[in-house]
């Protein structure tokens, strides 16, 4: 099935200058970016794009580290998109990340994990939507 599903280079990618070799991973595995751009976060849009877990404990850290640099954000397209960007990404952990994903190979912790990626397709509509406006989608 033809899915739509959002990443996010998170800003310790970011640093490393890792941006290029994480996207030709996207469209090795066969998902086409059908957007994408280099953005700082405010806190207000970080605080807004995490909403969901304003009540948690690492929430402030979270939101922190996502404004500390640009972000890479992508709309990746294609078959199963969401569970193969999920695949590809690794456990969040990049400890339990099996070899070769994105967070085995360039994620330093929990916290700086490398990437995001949309873990529903419900979600990915939304998060989408939060970055993209339909026009910048093709």
């Amino acid at each position: 099935m033809m899915e739509q599903t959002l990443s996010i280079i998170k800003p310790d990618a970011v640093a490393k200058n890792v941006v290029g070799q994480i996207l030709a991973r996207f469209e090795e595995a066969g998902l086409r970016i059908a957007a994408t751009k280099k953005i700082r976060l405010s806190r207000v849009d970080a605080e807004a794009f995490y909403a969901v877990h304003k009540d948690r404990p690492f929430f402030k850290d979270l939101v922190d580290f996502m404004i500390s640099g640009p972000v890479v954000v992508s709309v990746l397209e294609g078959e199963n998109a969401m569970a193969k960007n999920r695949e590809l990404m690794g456990a969040t952990n990049p400890k339990e990340a099996a070899p070769g994903t994105i967070r085995a190979d360039f994620a330093d912790s929990i916290d700086a994990n490398a990437v995001h990626g949309s873990d529903s397709l419900e979600n990915a509509a939304i998060e989408i939507a939060f970055f993209f406006p339909q026009r910048e989608i093709y």
